[in-house]
């Protein structure tokens, strides 16, 4: 697998829809996931709803776009960013796209780079449309990423889930998205590399994140949930490496009682 510092990113921004207080924290996460080679932002400058984003795009080295409104109803910045997009596919000079929107309009566009076998992030708000979302290789919400260091949860604190909202709840559909990834990839003995287990369940649910549940990575996050899973941190022979394992727990069955007052036949 190619390295991180390797993949080279064309950064797509819609300013429409996007605040612009957080730009430094995003262009923090994707440098996380490869080289912004390209940085560019789409928007009618001429208007005052996207005067935020003037200062934040000579700090950062973003370049600019103008896109006028044509006409009243139509987003014309949407069809900019599309136009770009494909001619910076067919220079093939990026390995993936990271496309900054929370618009199902660029549903199509994340599907079509991705069956050009480019790699596709969206960042964008939890109000970002499902369609967009699963669209991508991996989304990543915009709430997530913005937030100073959050307090450090605790799933049997029932103050949790009232007082930051900010996270998601586990519930049993996370619960079941683990155990079948698991499943899928342990080997006879039930264990799975966890690893591996965090990269299928992003492949099967692109806006997984553990910081959505409050933990910075994903074994804190298993470790929390120790009534389903068991965890098995492993020393690599003469190194200081750990890999860790995750199996899940059996949940043990109720005895069965037989009737020991048979009648006699």
């Amino acid at each position: 697998m190619r390295d991180v510092k390797d993949i080279k990113l064309a950064v797509l921004i819609d300013a429409d829809n996007i605040p612009y207080s957080h730009v430094k924290e995003m262009l923090d996460e994707i440098a996380k996931l490869g080289v912004p080679t390209i940085k560019r932002i789409y928007g009618d400058w001429t208007k005052t709803t996207v005067a935020g984003w003037k200062s934040a795009l000579l700090e950062h080295a973003i370049t600019p776009i103008q896109q006028y409104s044509y006409t009243t109803g139509k987003n014309a910045t949407d069809s900019a960013m599309i136009i770009d997009a494909m001619d910076i596919l067919h220079d093939n000079k990026v390995d993936g796209f990271c496309i900054v929107s929370s618009d199902s309009d660029f549903t199509r566009l994340a599907t079509r780079l991705r069956e050009s076998g480019k790699l596709v992030i969206g960042i964008g708000e939890k109000k970002t449309p499902k369609p967009f979302i699963v669209a991508c290789d991996k989304f990543i919400y915009i709430e997530i990423i913005s937030n100073i260091e959050p307090p450090k949860p605790s799933f049997s604190d029932s103050s949790f889930n009232k007082g930051y909202n900010r996270f998601d709840k586990t519930d049993s559909r996370l619960i079941r998205l683990i155990k079948s990834s698991i499943e899928d990839l342990a080997d006879d003995n039930g264990w799975a590399f966890l690893a591996e287990v965090g990269a299928l369940i992003i492949k099967k649910k692109p806006d997984f994140d553990p910081r959505n549940y409050g933990f910075n990575k994903l074994t804190p996050l298993i470790k929390s949930l120790s009534k389903h899973f068991i965890v098995d941190e492993r020393e690599v022979e003469k190194t200081h490496i750990k890999h860790i394992y995750v199996k899940i727990k059996e949940v043990a069955k109720p005895p069965i009682y037989r009737n020991q007052n048979k009648q006699n036949s």
